[in-house]
């Protein structure tokens, strides 16, 4: 399918009870493989009675199922001179600004013009190893959200990163501007996330969903606004903006969970410290970023004001 082709949609009523969503699915749709249906479930693309739910699923009979298959991505990775800084870089990995504005890896909708596009362009050995499509990436931030990402440059740092996120070894701050006064000034949020029932192209806080926790401290108080330095304990979908979001103080300038701004083109959300063992040396090392200039106009114009 092309990429400007609709997903498909496949809608089954089951008959016989006890049966697994995923091994349900595989039998009735013999063209796709069961670790992809696997993957649509938990993306949020198949509901049973309007209700998205886990590849665990039992079904009962009269169930309705709707599953959305959507058109895939590219296949090769291409080149691409975009501008990105360096802040570090071993033979091992290497530790990136990622821009705002600015899509991790291809995926329906984003064919090129990516973080992967332009890490190939910058570094051609990626091509070596992993996904060919997510050279080295072992983890993501959001399209509008700038800031600390480490890439891996061969297979052995690849799997010892993957195994120090897993682990929740790896330390990721956050600047966030957010609606209102957050009170009180330290706290936690504590709350699963998964895919919104209503809106598939959401998280939302979620009974069924996946462990989710942030810790926060507010750093200023300002007019309507608080600036807060967020922590986060696990790597899901949209944590940061959810969690806010889902206590009453969304993140500045989100148009997804937040409100918009005529001060800022993008959500207020800026990765600053990324703290994490070396493959090489298996020793903690800090590194940290200073805000971007959009974001430090906002501030200075809500100082201002």
């Amino acid at each position: 399918m092309s990429q400007g082709q609709s997903p498909e949609k496949r809608t089954f009523d089951v008959r016989d009870e006890g049966g697994r969503l995923d091994k349900y699915l595989a039998d009735a749709c013999p063209d796709i493989t069961r670790s992809h249906i696997q993957k649509l479930i938990q993306n949020g693309y198949v509901t049973v009675n309007n209700v998205i739910e886990r590849p665990s699923c039992k079904l009962r009979r009269g169930d309705q199922i709707e599953i959305l298959i959507p058109p895939p991505g590219p296949s090769v990775l291409v080149p691409e001179d975009i501008p990105f800084d360096v802040i570090y870089e071993d033979p091992d990995i290497v530790i990136i600004n990622k821009p705002a504005g600015l899509t991790v890896y291809p995926a329906p909708g984003h064919p090129g013009h990516t973080l992967a596009n332009a890490l190939f362009k910058k570094f051609p050995d990626l091509a070596g190893f992993g996904s060919s499509l997510r050279p080295g990436i072992v983890h993501r931030l959001d399209k509008d959200t700038s800031g600390l990402m480490v890439v891996a440059r061969n297979e052995k740092a690849r799997l010892f990163l993957i195994n120090e996120f897993k682990s929740r070894n790896v330390k990721k701050c956050y600047f966030v501007l957010v609606k209102g006064k957050l009170e009180p000034q330290r706290g936690a949020i504590d709350a699963p996330i998964g895919r919104d029932p209503a809106n598939r192209k959401r998280m939302a806080i979620v009974s069924k969903g996946r462990e989710a926790r942030t810790d926060y401290r507010v750093v200023e108080y300002l007019d309507g606004y608080s600036l807060v330095e967020a922590r986060i304990q696990t790597g899901r979908t949209h944590q940061i903006r959810v969690h806010f979001c889902a206590i009453g103080h969304p993140v500045f300038g989100d148009r997804v969970y937040g409100v918009k701004s005529k001060l800022l083109s993008r959500q207020f959300l800026h990765a600053y410290c990324l703290e994490l063992k070396l493959p090489s040396d298996e020793k903690k090392h800090s590194f940290t970023l200073d805000l971007p200039e959009d974001l430090k106009n906002a501030l200075r114009e809500l100082r201002r004001h």
